[in-house]
């Protein structure tokens, strides 16, 4: 909001203890921790290096039957890292959302629980 031409900034202090400042009425992007952040890249590289040997597999013929154990385990890993993302996102920017009654986020978020669960 403007107040005599200046636009009012605030600071707001999450639970986690990380702090965050945007302009009021903005969109606001929120940083996460360094580990969270490390910790769903170490997952995305794992289902990463997983999907690589499952096509070196297809490229040497391999038993098909196994290839589809081994996209079932991928499947599985891409899931479980949209689960830690989804926990992450409540924990630090819904709660944000919700206090500010920003409906945009939370309508953000349902389209994009649509999209993962199906």
């Amino acid at each position: 909001m403007h107040d005599n031409g200046k636009l009012h900034v605030h600071l707001h202090t999450h639970t986690h203890g990380s702090e965050e400042a945007h302009a009021h009425g903005t969109a606001h992007r929120h940083v996460h921790s360094g580990a969270e952040k490390k910790a769903v890249i170490n997952r995305l590289s794992k289902a990463i290096g997983h999907m690589e040997a499952v096509k070196r597999m297809v490229e040497r013929d391999e038993d098909c039957s196994e290839v589809l154990i081994q996209l079932a385990a991928v499947r599985s890993a891409i899931n479980n890292t949209g689960k830690v993302v989804l926990k992450n996102h409540i924990d630090h920017c819904i709660v944000e959302a919700v206090e500010e009654n920003d409906q945009e986020a939370i309508r953000k978020l349902n389209q994009a629980i649509d999209k993962f669960i199906k």
